[in-house]
């Protein structure tokens, strides 16, 4: 009997799906929208998955979606406390101590972030985005590579503004175990 179960789950869909999307910049991470801007049905042709979590328009990067509801409310839910690795281009050359006061947790208007895990990088190497990050040439900018395990709305930008650092681009590299390493910006794979 179980068997017979497990073959029908098979033929109505409910394997597990999971795949990675690395997402552009002004994408919504939705399938539909009512006034026309590019969603994930402009990328991704499987049926029946869904995003587990989001990533606003404005920002660029992994994106996991599936099938399992028990695997997206464990990336979506702030309580699983699951870490996400940010790249962040910041205004400025961010100074030590930024990055220190982004490690022990910065007051935001709803309350302190949990501590982060906060380095200088060098600039990665990544797409061109369309359309290009704006440059003052009197102003330099730099690079940090941001863990945290909340999820709460917009917090990196937040969160470099508030330490005086306001973040230019906005690049999700990590959600767990799963990288944007060898996907391409615009294009997903199925794990």
């Amino acid at each position: 009997m179980r068997q017979k179960k497990h073959i029908k789950k098979k033929l109505t869909g409910q394997t597990r799906t999971v795949l990675l999307f690395n997402k552009p910049f002004d994408v919504l991470t939705q399938f539909t929208d009512d006034q026309n801007r590019k969603t994930l049905k402009n990328y991704i042709d499987i049926p029946d998955v869904y995003a587990a979590g989001r990533l606003d328009r404005d920002s660029e990067g992994l994106l996991v979606l599936t099938n399992d509801g028990k695997l997206q409310h464990k990336i979506a839910n702030p309580k699983q406390k699951m870490p996400k690795t940010y790249w962040a281009q910041v205004d400025g050359d961010i100074t030590q101590d930024a990055i220190d006061k982004l490690c022990l947790g910065v007051e935001l208007k709803d309350g302190l972030t949990l501590p982060a895990q906060v380095k200088k990088i060098p600039p990665p190497d990544v797409w061109e985005r369309t359309p290009p990050v704006r440059f003052r040439a009197n102003i330099p900018t730099s690079w940090i590579s941001l863990t945290i395990c909340e999820g709460r709305n917009r917090q990196v930008r937040r969160m470099t503004a508030a330490v005086g650092f306001p973040t230019l681009r906005l690049i999700r590299y990590q959600i767990g175990q799963w990288t944007i390493d060898g996907l391409d910006n615009g294009k997903y794979r199925v794990l």
